[in-house]
């Protein structure tokens, strides 16, 4: 059974130069992608290629593994589908028909081109996030978000959900195993009909649920008995470096660049 950490934690060792940086402009750099792809217009093939090329050479520059980053950025698939009703309802040329039982579907150029477009952003994207969580920890990715200003509470609630995922993945894995034990058969159907585990499932959710709220009481009791008051405090952020900095501008100068001449120029 895949451990808990092995589970959540996507963060993976290196010495590459990626790992060296500083979360903060990492973060940055990640979101500067992130915005200058997304403001790419529909239909610019030349400026999404261009910005596969600089998020594909990234990941070979933090060498996480190439494969590794592809398969994770899959995660983006479900999202995209969303877009897919988009070829047939988008105004625009129709290009072929779909025939079904009851009526027909058209798709459209520009439906075909929004959808694609839809596509390479949400994958440039998710690969440019797969990229700075495989080499950033992810309490190092909480101290960059608070050096950016999010509000404390914010920071504060992810910071303790990613704590205790962790325990709470324990949590039901015990449980799963405790039944399994119990199911007292033998073979590819042991544990009962669908209807039984259905059941089963829905019992193991709602105890986990009261365990759940009754250990989040026991935190913050025991955090507040300790002084907590909605703040957690950490040690000063180290200032950055010109070169960082430096760097920093440098790419999102870059990125800021491929999107204008995609939308004015490609």
């Amino acid at each position: 059974m895949t451990t808990a950490a092995g589970f959540l934690d996507r963060y993976l060792e290196g010495e590459s130069w990626f790992h060296r940086t500083d979360a903060r402009i990492k973060l940055v750099m990640a979101l500067g992608f992130i915005f200058a792809t997304t403001s790419i217009p529909p239909g610019k093939w030349t400026g999404f290629a261009a910005m596969l090329i600089l998020v594909w050479f990234a990941a070979g520059v933090s060498r996480v593994g190439l494969p590794r980053v592809f398969l994770r950025s899959l995660v983006a698939i479900p999202f995209i589908l969303i877009a897919l009703p988009t070829v047939f309802t988008k105004p625009g040329a129709p290009l072929f028909e779909l025939d079904l039982a009851l009526f027909a579907l058209t798709g459209t150029r520009e439906g075909l081109d929004f959808f694609f477009s839809v596509l390479l952003k949400s994958w440039a994207s998710v690969t440019a996030a797969v990229v700075l969580t495989a080499t950033t920890p992810p309490l190092k990715l909480l101290e960059a978000l608070r050096a950016l200003r999010i509000p404390a509470v914010l920071v504060a609630i992810v910071m303790l959900m990613y704590r205790y995922l962790f325990v709470l993945v324990e949590e039901a894995q015990s449980m799963m195993r405790a039944r399994a034990a119990r199911s007292a058969a033998i073979g590819p159907k042991a544990g009962g009909s669908i209807v039984w585990r259905a059941k089963s499932a829905g019992g193991m959710a709602g105890s986990l649920f009261i365990r759940t709220l009754d250990r989040s009481e026991r935190i913050y009791m025991a955090m507040v008995a300790r002084g907590y008051d909605g703040t957690i405090r950490q040690a000063d952020a180290i200032p950055l470096r010109r070169g960082a900095m430096v760097t920093l501008a440098l790419l999102l100068c870059l990125f800021a660049s491929v999107a204008v001449a995609a939308r004015m120029v490609l």
